[in-house]
């Protein structure tokens, strides 16, 4: 094809990349492909999005500036005919109680003002239709020579319920998990997290003076056990310090309770879980709001009835308001609720929290406000805008990518799956390999080209999935009875043990619902590990050398070799840059500007003080050692003799994460690069008893070439003796199971039974009528099916 106008990249350097020079065309739809870690994202999102960011940042005023995210400019020579770009990435949505599905989408805020418009009796203005808005007043008057004006009184209504403050649940306190009553303090009766004995914490408690401290809390007067569980906002003198004293209970509330779980340190969160029993706001039935906005109707139903409809329900409700005033607010209600739907999100209802989205429907739910856009010439970048979808949903997505193309705009996509790179104008592939070893562009044409490329994408793009000859007989069965929670329907199951089972369906069909009752059928959970693709919870000094442990031994040999401590060897102790702490950055304050972080000029972003990079083991400095990937690093333990750093860098290659260095920043990690880290954190953990391993989507992100090493590695351990349970859409994946669970027939409603099950061959022999996997595994294999 000829593309007259392109994005001209010259001398890119950013990450791994090695003065990548290419031209990408504009008003196309280009892919970009290759292994993970070979340098897609550095050169879409960390070096054109990036700078195009940036470049529109500068356009504002340096005050406004100052309220913007501060960018650095790309490692990159030279970069010509950028446009404004719209990131759409998989990040989860922010970890808020107060956002859900419907205000993410801005389809609650149109509702509102609907509301507001046409419900009976009015509640309002669409403030007073907000769960996020409370109603207050006030009155008072002012005195003028003597005499008393007229009193002024000011009122705003708005949703907000008043008992939960809009968030819809209660909590249920048990008060035995927040203090033992058998201990004084002085002995450690609060069990609150971050009150031990001489805390701070602990004295605004132990010298309150408010009751003593060297007696059990059992022993306390009922006035001195409210004071300690529920006194509120007093003031007390403690060390000579006056300060507001909080009692246990609205110190919980204030510092655990009012944020959302997923944003708690983990040891917090797990103390909440003991501690706390989360139930639906009894004043407003969970709904979040106040009692005239559920009393206000429109069309037979309030805000919150229409809030939890699925959103083809919602659809039809809109379609019959036929109120002309409101009729532009109705067709743009329904334009966004088609968007959602045609997104494969319409088994989501309005009132779905935000924050249990995951990676995918975050990324949809993002894509929702683009569909209908009057924006024209613009750059959009996706970050694998197919991740979580089943083959039958990613269709629409692919809709999606060409219509934004064929609105004039530029649609640059970071992909692995050949059914979207089957759509593309142009093709951009990295490699060869990942990390140090990729970092250029093996080839650039269009699809047809690339199936002739001899690329590592160019002899798998064609690649189809295949049956086992022969799979695994179980050795019993985990019974699942009666399973009804969200959409599933009481789904009796047997989940077959010691084998790898797939449990499959559309998203939004019940799969991770359907899992979720596994610890209840095990005497000790503990057998039970879950690894999903959440954040690993750490800093951005965390990285996967002090996340798997590696760290301590590396710490050791070198501290062995040079005769030192081996606090020296830890960029968070002795060893640190003085001028930066260890963090390898330092902040810069540009006055009317947003300050920066720019790399630390005295250790280079190394981290460590140059004292300690001296000392060296095999010819390498620790800084040295952790900027290898890890498979590089396998091998300078191996010839080290630090036999347990090369074990835990063997497993990060065994899981796929080969081409990530030891030191690299856990915050940069991709959720399925994440999720693949605890894998290997729990392959190395002697003291873990799980042998009931949940995967959910190991393939995401996972070049096809990838997808072949986790299936080593999920044989592996299903034949040490695991139970191994994935939740897939990658059909490369399902007809390599030995057992598949196939739930739908559809999403949400539509969903939560058993649709399927049995072997891969089993499926594609039956391909029955409501089993789209069965249906879409068939089409893809290229051979006949083994027999069972």
């Amino acid at each position: 094809m000829n593309f007259p106008h392109c994005i001209c990249v010259r001398g890119a350097r950013s990450n791994n990349l090695r003065d990548v020079t290419i031209d990408i065309p504009k008003h196309a739809l280009t892919v970009f492909t290759g292994v993970s870690g070979s340098g897609k994202s550095s050169l879409v999102f960390d070096t054109i999005a990036a700078e195009s960011q940036r470049l529109v940042n500068e356009t504002y005023p340096g005050f406004v500036q100052g309220f913007m995210p501060s960018l650095a400019r790309p490692d990159v020579d030279y970069l010509g005919g950028l446009t404004a770009a719209i990131i759409v990435g998989q990040e989860p949505m922010a970890a808020n109680a107060r956002s859900t599905f419907g205000t993410a989408t801005d389809i609650v805020g149109l509702l509102r003002i609907l509301y507001s418009r046409a419900a009976q009796p009015a509640a309002g203005g669409p403030a007073a239709y907000s769960f996020n808005v409370p109603s207050v007043s006030s009155q008072g008057g002012m005195s003028v020579n003597g005499k008393a004006t007229e009193v002024v009184r000011f009122e705003r209504t708005g949703g907000m319920c008043p008992e939960c403050e809009g968030l819809g649940r209660a909590n249920d306190i048990d008060l035995s998990a927040v203090v033992d009553e058998s201990l004084s303090l002085n002995e450690g009766a609060i069990l609150l997290p971050g009150h031990k004995v001489d805390s701070w914490s602990w004295k605004a408690y132990a010298q309150s003076g408010l009751y003593p401290a060297d007696v059990p809390v059992a022993q306390f007067t009922p006035e001195q056990k409210h004071a300690l569980y529920y006194l509120d906002d007093v003031k007390v003198k403690v060390a000579g310090v006056n300060m507001s004293y909080l009692g246990v209970v609205p110190r919980m509330r204030q510092s655990m309770l009012s944020k959302d779980p997923e944003s708690l340190k983990k040891h917090v969160r797990e103390f909440v879980q003991r501690a706390v029993r989360f139930v639906p706001c009894p004043a407003c039935g969970g709904t979040r709001l106040a009692e005239h906005v559920r009393n206000s109707f429109l069309n037979g139903l309030s805000l919150a009835e229409v809030c939890e409809l699925e959103l083809p329900q919602v659809r039809a409700w809109a379609s019959e308001i036929a109120d002309a005033p409101v009729a532009p607010l109705v067709s743009s209600l329904t334009a966004a609720l088609d968007a959602a739907i045609d997104l494969g999100l319409g088994y989501l209802t309005l009132s779905r929290p935000a924050g249990s989205l995951s990676g995918g429907e975050a990324q949809r739910t993002r894509m929702v406000r683009h569909m209908g856009s009057a924006l024209t010439d613009v750059t959009y970048v996706f970050d694998e805008p197919t991740s979580g979808l089943h083959p039958h949903d990613i269709d629409r997505v692919n809709r999606l990518l060409l219509a934004l193309r064929d609105k004039g705009n530029t649609v640059l996509v970071v992909e692995h799956k050949p059914q979207t790179i089957a759509i593309a104008d142009y093709v951009v592939d990295m490699g060869p390999a990942a990390g140090s070893l990729g970092g250029e562009v093996v080839f650039a044409g269009t699809v047809e080209q690339l199936r002739g490329a001899d690329t590592v994408t160019g002899r798998h793009l064609a690649d189809a999935a295949q049956l086992k000859s022969s799979v695994r007989s179980p050795r019993g069965q985990l019974q699942i009875v009666g399973a009804a929670s969200n959409n599933l329907r009481d789904v009796d199951l047997e989940i077959p043990v010691g084998v790898l089972t797939a449990v499959t369906g559309v998203a939004g069909s019940g799969k991770t619902s359907l899992l979720a009752h596994l610890p209840e059928l095990i005497e000790d959970p503990a057998r039970v590990l879950r690894v999903d693709q959440g954040a690993v919870k750490g800093s951005r000094r965390s990285n996967p050398a002090t996340y798997t442990g590696a760290l301590d031994s590396l710490r050791k040999a070198f501290a062995k070799a040079n005769g030192v401590s081996a606090a020296l060897f830890s960029a968070n102790s002795e060893g640190a840059c003085p001028a930066c702490n260890g963090a390898g950055v330092v902040y810069v304050d540009l006055g009317v500007m947003s300050g920066v972080d720019v790399p630390c000029d005295v250790c280079e972003g190394r981290r460590f003080a140059q004292g300690v990079l001296d000392y060296r083991l095999g010819g390498l400095s620790i800084a040295d050692v952790l900027d290898l990937p890890a498979a590089r690093a396998a091998e300078f333990c191996a010839d080290n003799r630090i036999g347990p750093a090369a074990k835990i860098c063997r497993t990060l290659v065994q899981v796929g994460l080969g081409y990530v260095t030891l030191g690299q920043p856990l915050t940069t990690l991709s959720g399925g690069e994440q999720q693949r880290l605890k894998l290997a954190a729990h392959l190395h953990d002697k003291k873990s008893t799980a042998d009931i391993l949940v995967l959910d989507e190991p393939s995401t992100g996972l070049h096809p070439a990838d997808v072949t090493v986790l299936l080593e590695l999920l044989d592996v351990l299903v034949d040490q003796g695991n139970t191994v349970i994935v939740v897939e859409h990658n059909l490369a994946v399902i007809a390599h199971v030995d057992y598949v669970i196939d739930l739908g027939p559809g999403a949400g409603s539509a969903g939560g039974t058993v649709v399927a099950e049995g072997t891969p061959a089993q499926l594609v022999q039956q391909q029955p009528a409501h089993s789209l996997t069965a249906q879409y595994l068939a089409r893809y294999l290229d051979a006949p099916p083994a027999q069972p």
